[in-house]
């Protein structure tokens, strides 16, 4: 039952981050047996590896030998699970989308610091930063944070 790795369905689940490392590795038999359970699909397996647990009485470390996953992603999988059902289990958007301790206020400050001297150095505005406004930065982002922006090339 070895699956391509350019299956249409590997693609999706590929975008969606809902691939499982390592498919190879679930050796459960509704995965062996039937091809309504696909090892590609980490949400299946993870659900299917709760249920062996709940319904079977698999022991944790069983079940998640047999779906190709640590104990700890286990008792994720369950806290997920539990605190939000089926959805839960679907991965996150990673990290932040943005700058989240330089907000509007922050830059605002930094920009006021910098242009009463502007030959500054980013590593001394931390430390101003960290004094006055109570918030650990990185130079790199005081950095960017105060830079130019420039115009997007539209293609």
């Amino acid at each position: 039952m070895e699956r391509r790795k350019n299956e249409p369905k590997v693609e999706v689940l590929r975008q969606r981050r809902c691939l499982h490392p390592h498919p190879e590795q679930v050796s459960d038999e509704l995965f062996t047996t039937n091809d309504f359970f696909d090892p590609h699909d980490l949400l299946q397996v993870k659900y299917e590896m709760l249920r062996r647990v709940r319904q079977d009485q698999y022991t944790i470390s069983q079940a998640a030998a047999n779906f190709g996953l640590s104990r700890p992603s286990f008792y994720q999988a369950q806290a997920a699970y539990e605190a939000g059902g089926l959805p839960a289990l679907l991965p996150k958007k990673p990290g932040p989308r943005r700058a989240h301790k330089l907000s509007e206020e922050v830059v605002k400050a930094l920009r006021e610091m910098h242009n009463k001297a502007p030959d500054i150095n980013p590593r001394v505005l931390a430390e101003q930063a960290r004094d006055r406004l109570g918030v650990s930065l990185h130079p790199r982002s005081i950095e960017r944070a105060l830079a130019p922006k420039k115009k997007k090339l539209q293609p």
